[in-house]
């Protein structure tokens, strides 16, 4: 099945290393689990593309189907799902994230 928001989204996670699917912007999150992750790639000096699913209801619905995965914000490394928020601050808590963030090749603070 063509799906063209599917090909959108295979396009932002090919051209862009790290990817956050959000509510809002990173400047301007527009709830706080958005938010709390924003807050977490920000500590770790990550550079990242920020995409604001409340702009376009397709794009919203699309990324929790692409994932299967039901909720929003979603964060992708490589093209690679990592995970929402609960995960995201997990890792980050662990040190895992910053691990997996280094093996990818992608500069942060650990």
């Amino acid at each position: 099945m063509n799906n063209p928001v599917f090909d959108r989204i295979r396009q932002d996670i090919t051209e862009n290393d790290v990817v956050l699917y959000m509510k809002g912007t990173p400047m301007f999150p527009q709830c706080g689990f958005s938010a709390a992750v924003v807050q977490v790639l920000t500590g770790l000096g990550v550079t990242f593309k920020g995409i604001d699913v409340l702009v376009d209801p397709s794009l919203r619905e699309a990324i929790k189907q692409f994932t299967n995965w039901p909720t929003i914000p979603q964060l992708y490394v490589k093209g690679e799902f990592v995970g929402g928020c609960d995960i995201v601050r997990e890792m980050a808590a662990s040190g895992e994230l910053a691990q997996h963030l280094t093996a990818q090749g992608i500069a942060c603070k650990s």
